[in-house]
């Protein structure tokens, strides 16, 4: 197992040229599934882990995300980028202080996002986005851990999908700190290369949770990192939901034909 630094320096480097594909595993079996698969980086995926209590998405708690980093960090020995959603705070000062609890889990990196979760007004203020951007940048310098912050900005996935708007914030979270900037939902190739120009150099981490392009066409574009946040999830979950239903209404088991064995892939360790 590699240590919290070795993984940190590791996670730098990735972000320094070429691109990388970092899947959301949703608990310690599939984090290490992917490891086993040759994936050089993974990230937590903050509604596949709420799905997997039973919650939807953004229901978690400060210290049950924190416990879940820990377990997801000792699972693999390749970086983790946590997906730490806003910061568990709204105040920037609180955000900080929560920041600093993640980088003492063992991850390699998290990300910090700009939604509110009110339809009203989905995004924190611009101002205020901002301030919460540098107090996280601030409390990882702190922290002298080298964990590299992802700034977020959620527009084009709650309500607000506005490229302009988007661009501005990235680049302001840039300025701020961010190490990598990142636009869940943005899918138009126009857009992200945009994004791409508009922060260069800090890597672009572009979400590709549909097939509206291939990692070779994101890396043309000049994306460094690709996540696929909660799909992963979602294609496991439907699987066994689809399972479910055949044996609930059917009484039937025709879909458990065609499905593979697990301990030979985890290994023995």
């Amino acid at each position: 197992m590699r240590t919290p630094d070795s993984r940190i320096q590791t996670f730098r480097r990735l972000h320094e040229s070429g691109c990388f594909v970092m899947p959301n595993p949703w608990d310690p079996g599939s984090a290490r599934l992917l490891e086993q698969m040759g994936f050089k980086a993974l990230a937590t995926t903050s509604a596949g882990f709420a799905w997997s209590l039973g919650r939807a998405d953004n229901r978690v708690t400060l210290d049950e995300a924190l416990a879940h980093l820990r377990a997801m960090a000792a699972a693999a020995s390749v970086p983790l980028n946590a997906d730490f959603e806003g910061g568990f705070a709204v105040q920037p000062e609180r955000v900080a202080q929560n920041v600093a609890l993640a980088a003492r889990t063992g991850v390699a990196g998290l990300s910090i996002e700009d939604s509110t979760g009110d339809a009203d007004a989905p995004l924190h203020d611009f101002a205020l986005a901002v301030e919460r951007i540098r107090a996280a940048r601030a409390a990882l310098d702190e922290s002298g851990t080298g964990v590299l912050l992802t700034g977020r900005s959620e527009g084009f996935i709650c309500g607000r999908p506005d490229i302009h708007e988007t661009i501005r914030r990235l680049e302001a979270y840039a300025e701020a700190g961010a190490d990598c900037l990142y636009a869940p939902g943005v899918r138009a190739m126009g857009d992200i290369k945009a994004i791409v120009r508009a922060v260069a150099p800090r890597p672009v981490n572009v979400l590709a949770n549909a097939p509206f392009a291939t990692v070779a066409e994101l890396a043309l574009a000049g994306v460094r990192r690709v996540s696929i946040g909660g799909a992963l999830a979602r294609v496991a979950l439907t699987a066994f939901l689809e399972a479910a239903e055949e044996i609930a209404n059917d009484g039937t088991f025709r879909r458990f034909e065609g499905t593979r064995g697990i301990d030979a892939l985890l290994g023995t360790d």
